[in-house]
């Protein structure tokens, strides 16, 4: 399996096209020079050892060395062992609100930025278990399925923004809805919800669906962002305002979010600037029962893009080698 780290350096090959049209074009307007000079047969004579053809010889060659040069930009990787691992451990699905009211400055940039911060702490604590991760607002999308891919999950992580749902509200319980399908259906136990929101306007019922979810033996944690006192919300760089020009203020609900925890069979825990709240929670999923489960995936990816960088290197200096004389002596 070859997978390229770069890919987008690969765009430079619609280059080499141009390359080959641009030495076309050259070569007309010279013999359109020539022409002007004097009779093109009598230039020929005077010019015998120029050879006609080793100048597309050379800009041959130069686009060959670009194209293994661009392809080694994009840095080939090639999976070097593909592996069966196995492991005991728990399935965690983390929710993550990014609806604007998670744009709230009462947490330092914001937050959203805090949350995902928090996350990228829950992926390094982790070991042996699996991880997924949905982001909501109005409704919810699965931003990464369960995976022992812990690098994956933060590259996923790091792209998010208020932008990456584009319908607006905070849908709780469509999300928690959403996350007990993405389990794996044969593990009996093992298996924790984190949703991580200031849980304002809600538009469905979060507590029932937690509800449900612990009725499958699926444990839901919240965490609580925000203040109860609350804080506007800069967009665009100007504070939300609502239909009469009111500035909105978003408050953290902190009732809904320890009904949902109680319902889902987990605890609610208010994140603080310093200390976010999920020790206590890490602590919890440690505790539950683990489950075994294997999975299939390519380990140890070998760098390639030398090789190419190398092939690119020596034709560079067989077209610098190749002159654009005549050989003085024929093979036939």
């Amino acid at each position: 399996m070859i997978y390229f780290a770069q890919p987008q350096f690969l765009l430079l090959i619609l280059l080499i096209p141009l390359f080959l049209l641009g030495y076309g074009v050259a070569r007309y307007a010279r013999k359109l020079r020539i022409r002007r000079f004097g009779d093109e047969a009598l230039v020929k004579e005077l010019m015998p050892s120029w050879s006609r053809s080793k100048g597309w010889v050379k800009v041959v060659i130069f686009c060959l060395a670009f194209l293994f040069f661009v392809v080694g930009l994009a840095r080939p990787l090639i999976g070097a062992k593909l592996s069966q691992h196995s492991g005991r451990g728990s399935e965690v699905m983390i929710l993550l609100d990014v609806s604007n009211s998670m744009l709230a400055e009462d947490y330092s940039p914001n937050r959203l930025e805090r949350s995902k911060l928090a996350i990228s702490r829950i992926v390094d604590k982790l070991h042996e278990d699996r991880i997924g991760l949905v982001i909501f607002a109005g409704t919810p999308f699965v931003q990464l399925p369960v995976t022992t891919d812990y690098v994956s999950a933060k590259m996923f992580m790091s792209s998010i923004t208020t932008g990456s749902i584009p319908i607006q509200g905070t849908a709780i319980g469509e999300a928690i809805n959403l996350a007990v399908k993405c389990f794996n259906p044969d593990l009996e136990s093992g298996k924790a919800i984190i949703v991580i929101t200031d849980g304002e306007n809600h538009e469905d019922d979060p507590v029932a669906e937690a509800k449900a979810a612990a009725d499958q033996g699926i444990r839901v944690f919240t965490i609580g962002v925000g203040s109860p006192e609350g804080q506007p919300i800069p967009v665009n760089g100007e504070l939300l305002k609502d239909s009469n020009g009111d500035i909105v203020v978003s408050r953290l609900d902190e009732e809904t979010l320890k009904d949902i925890a109680a319902a889902g069979n987990g605890a609610y825990v208010h994140a603080g600037n310093e200390e976010f709240g999920l020790n206590p929670i890490l602590d919890e999923i440690r505790r539950m029962e683990k489950e075994e489960f294997s999975s299939v995936m390519f380990e140890e990816y070998d760098e390639q893009y030398m090789y190419f960088m190398w092939i690119a290197f020596a034709l560079l200096v067989l077209e610098m080698l190749i002159g654009r004389r005549k050989p003085k002596v024929k093979l036939f």
